[in-house]
């Protein structure tokens, strides 16, 4: 079993190695982007913060917490902080698992529970400079 999670202020990079885990059949890589627009207008970038410490300890537990509850054998979990431009990745999830199900299973309540539970906000800045908060109605 492996778990990795971070919080950073540098870019998460694209490069994807080969995987280590010959024994899964299943790699499940999502990337989340800061998009063009919040509530309909147009973006420069979106700000996120954290709570030091206390995101980075509940990130590591909500990691634990879906291990235990999917049957997936790796989780890597690498979230951006500060100010993201658009087009740029902010989320960067990684979950292992020998069968695909499972896998889509555990990607989509890790990230639902990571939006609820880990102490991570973020603001949107407008291309005017005005800086709106952004939310997430669709978990």
């Amino acid at each position: 079993m492996v778990i990795i999670t971070k919080i950073t202020d540098q870019p998460i990079s694209l490069e994807i190695k080969q995987s280590p885990y010959l024994d899964m059949g299943s790699e499940f890589i999502f990337h989340g982007r800061v998009r063009e627009l919040e509530h309909g207008e147009p973006i420069v970038a979106l700000e996120y913060e954290h709570y030091s410490g206390m995101a980075e300890n509940e990130l590591q537990i909500l990691a634990e917490k879906t291990t235990q509850k999917f049957p997936i054998s790796h989780l890597s979990c690498v979230h951006r902080i500060g100010k993201i431009p658009v087009g740029e990745i902010s989320l960067q999830v990684i979950i292992w698992s020998k069968h695909r199900s499972e896998g889509i299973d555990a990607m989509t309540w890790f990230i639902s529970q990571l939006k609820k539970d880990v102490p991570i906000w973020k603001n949107a800045i407008l291309m005017d400079g005005r800086v709106i908060p952004s939310s997430c109605d669709h978990h």
